[in-house]
C-alpha cells in the first residue's frame, strides 16, 4: 500500500509539473484599475468595536460579530479585511493551522503547494471578475503565516472552495445540513417561514467568531449573510427583496478540478436575484464542481424551491399541491431520479432519516412561527422522540452546527443563533431597519424585542455531560490511534456521559479491540448495534469487527 501511494503521488506530481494550465492561474490577478480604491482608516473604539467611516465591526452581547460594509467590489474586500484583520488571521489558523502539524517537511509543503495549484488551476476562469476583485481587496489583509500554501490572493481564492472540498472528500461523514420552508395554511399569516441548520464543522475554533455581515454593494441588492472573516461567499443569507439562499450538500464524486465554488454561486444569486426565476437563471449559467442543493425562498413568490446542481446535472425541485418544502442532503428533482450516487446516499446515509424527522415535527405543529421553527432546529431526538444520543448525525441538532437561522422573508426578518451551536439566543435583525437608516456606530443592529431566548438545555446536567463527552472522546480517539492507556474509571465516565449514542460504544469497542480485550470489545460493539447508528457503512464496520472478534475467540 505504501509503495502504491508513492507511485500515485509521483504520478500526480508529474502531471502537476507538466500541466500547462497552472501557470496561467498563478498569474491571473483581477484588474481593479477602474475601481475607486480609497477606504477610510480603521479606528479601534474598543476591542469589540472597530469603525472605518460608515463601515463598522462590533461584537454584540450574544457573542455575534456584526459587520456592516459598503462600496464597490474592491472597496468591499479591502474594508472587510481592514475591519476583520484579527478575526481573519484566526480563521486562517483554524482552517490551515493543522497543515504544518501534518506536513512538517518543507519539501512536502512545496509539493502540497504544487498539488493545490494544479487542482485549482481552472477556478479563476469560473469566478466572476467582481468577486475576484473583492477577494483581491480582502487578501491585502491576510496574514503571512501560510504564505507557503499560496500567495495571499490565490490562497484566499482557494479557501472559497473549502466548503465544496470538505463535502466532496468527507464522503461518508457528509455534512448533515437540514432545511425546511412552510407557507400558506402552515403559517399564521400565510407567509413564508424558512429554518435551516448549517452543520459545517471545521473544529471548535472555526465557529468561535461568527460574522453576521450586512453588505451594501454598488451594484445589485443589499443583503445579509452569516459567514466568517475572509469569506465573501454566502452559505446562509437574505437580500433586501426578501430572497433567501441556503446550501445543503449532496453526494459528490471526488472532483478532479475546481470550478465555481458553490458559495460564490449563491452570493451572485443573493446579490442579483429578487425572484425564484431569476435565481434559477443565475445558477444555470455557472459550472460547479460538487453536488449541492441551493434552497431558495422568495417573498415575491411566497414559496421556496431547491435548485439541485452538480458537475453533470441540473434540476429544480418544487413541491406540487403542498405548502411545505423539506431538504436534507439528497436530491429530489426528476433530474436525479435515476442518479446512482443519490440513490445510494438515500439508502446508506442519515439524510432520509433527518428528512423524515423534519416531516414528523412539522406535522406536529399546525402553524409554524419563528419560535416553532427555532424549536425544530434545536431538536435533538430521533424519530418518534427516541433518545438516540447527543451528537448523532441523525439528529436535526447534532450539537456541532456553525449556525442555525430562521427567515421571515415577507417582513425582511432574520434570526441568527448565538453560540454555542443552535442553543444560544436567536438574535433578530430587521433588514428594512438595518438598511434604511444610518445606524448608531456603537450599538448592535439587532431588534432586541424580537430575540428568541437561549435553549434551557444549556443549563442542564445533560448538556454538561455532552461537553464532557466531547473532551473524553478526543482522549479515547488519541489512545486508539497511539496505543495509549486510559484508566477504567475514565472509560466508565465516558460511557455515562452519552449513554444513548452508538459512537460511545463504537469508540470503546475500538479501544478494547486494540488492547486485545476481545470479550469487552465484543460487548461494546454489540451495544453499539443496539443503538441508532448514523450510516450503513458504520454499521457494517461494527459488524466486521464482531466477526473478527469471534474468530479470535474461537
Amino acid at each position: 500500500m505504501y509503495k502504491k501511494g508513492l507511485l500515485a503521488l509521483n504520478g500526480l506530481m508529474l502531471i502537476v509539473m507538466t500541466s500547462c494550465g497552472v501557470s496561467k492561474s498563478l498569474h491571473d490577478i483581477p484588474n481593479v484599475s477602474s475601481f475607486n480604491s480609497q477606504i477610510p482608516d480603521r479606528q479601534e473604539i474598543a476591542d469589540t468595536l472597530f469603525v472605518a467611516g460608515t463601515n463598522r465591526l462590533m461584537k454584540n452581547q450574544q457573542g455575534l460579530w456584526e459587520l456592516s460594509v459598503e462600496g464597490n467590489p474592491y472597496q468591499l474586500g479591502m474594508v472587510s479585511g481592514s475591519l476583520t484583520h484579527e478575526l481573519f488571521e484566526k480563521q486562517e489558523e483554524a482552517l490551515l493551522g493543522k497543515v504544518e502539524e501534518m506536513v512538517p517537511s518543507k519539501f512536502k509543503q512545496y509539493m502540497l503547494r504544487k498539488i493545490l495549484a494544479w487542482y485549482n488551476r481552472k477556478m479563476y476562469l469560473h469566478v466572476p471578475e467582481e468577486y475576484k476583485a473583492e477577494i483581491l481587496g480582502l487578501s491585502k489583509y491576510a496574514g503571512d503565516t501560510y504564505d507557503y500554501v499560496a500567495d495571499d490572493y490565490l490562497r484566499i481564492l482557494y479557501l472559497h472552495g473549502a466548503h465544496d472540498i470538505g463535502h466532496a472528500f468527507q464522503d461518508l461523514a457528509l455534512v448533515g445540513c437540514s432545511s425546511f420552508a412552510v407557507w400558506g395554511k402552515n403559517t399564521d399569516d400565510g407567509n413564508l417561514i424558512i429554518g435551516r441548520n448549517f452543520d459545517f464543522y471545521a473544529g471548535d475554533e472555526f465557529s468561535e467568531n461568527k460574522l453576521v455581515a450586512f453588505v451594501k454593494p454598488t451594484n445589485g441588492y443589499k443583503f445579509m449573510s452569516v459567514t466568517w472573516a475572509g469569506m465573501i461567499g454566502v452559505v446562509s443569507g437574505m437580500n433586501e427583496k426578501g430572497l433567501t439562499v441556503t446550501i445543503n450538500a449532496g453526494k459528490s464524486k471526488v472532483p478532479m478540478v475546481a470550478k465555481t465554488p458553490i458559495s460564490i454561486v449563491t452570493r451572485e444569486i443573493l446579490q442579483y436575484a429578487s425572484t425564484i426565476e431569476e435565481a434559477i437563471a443565475i445558477a444555470k449559467k455557472r459550472e460547479v464542481f460538487v453536488s449541492e442543493s441551493i434552497f431558495v425562498g422568495s417573498a415575491a413568490d411566497n414559496k421556496a424551491v431547491t435548485i439541485e446542481v452538480s458537475p453533470e446535472n441540473f434540476g429544480v425541485y418544487e413541491v406540487a399541491n403542498s405548502e411545505e418544502l423539506i431538504c436534507s442532503n439528497h436530491f429530489q428533482s426528476e433530474a436525479y431520479t435515476n442518479d446512482e450516487d443519490n440513490l445510494k446516499h438515500i439508502a446508506e446515509s442519515h439524510s432520509m432519516y433527518r428528512y423524515q424527522r423534519m416531516e414528523e415535527l412539522l406535522n406536529e405543529a399546525p402553524k409554524v412561527s419563528p419560535e416553532v421553527a427555532v424549536d425544530i432546529l434545536r431538536n435533538k431526538e430521533g424519530l418518534d422522540d427516541e433518545l438516540i444520543g447527543y451528537g448523532n448525525e441523525k439528529s436535526l441538532n447534532q450539537l456541532l452546527a456553525h449556525h442555525g437561522i430562521v427567515f421571515q422573508p415577507s417582513k425582511r426578518l432574520v434570526w441568527v443563533s448565538a453560540p454555542p451551536y443552535q442553543l444560544g439566543a436567536f438574535v433578530a435583525y430587521d433588514l428594512d431597519e438595518v438598511f434604511a437608516t444610518e445606524n448608531e456606530k456603537t450599538t448592535s443592529l439587532q431588534n432586541k424585542t424580537l430575540m428568541i431566548e437561549a435553549d434551557d438545555f444549556l443549563y442542564t446536567e445533560a448538556y454538561a455531560n455532552y461537553e464532557k463527552y466531547r473532551v473524553l472522546s478526543r482522549s479515547l480517539a488519541d489512545a486508539i490511534q497511539n496505543d495509549g492507556h486510559l484508566e477504567p474509571e475514565l472509560l466508565l465516565e465516558f460511557q455515562k456521559a452519552n449513554p444513548n449514542y452508538w459512537e460511545t460504544y463504537y469508540l470503546l469497542g475500538q479501544y478494547y479491540y486494540g488492547k486485545k480485550y476481545y470479550t469487552a470489545a465484543q460487548n461494546a460493539f454489540e451495544k453499539a448495534l443496539s443503538k441508532e447508528i448514523s450510516t450503513v457503512p458504520y454499521k457494517q464496520d461494527i459488524q466486521h469487527y464482531i466477526k473478527k472478534i469471534k474468530r479470535q475467540l474461537q
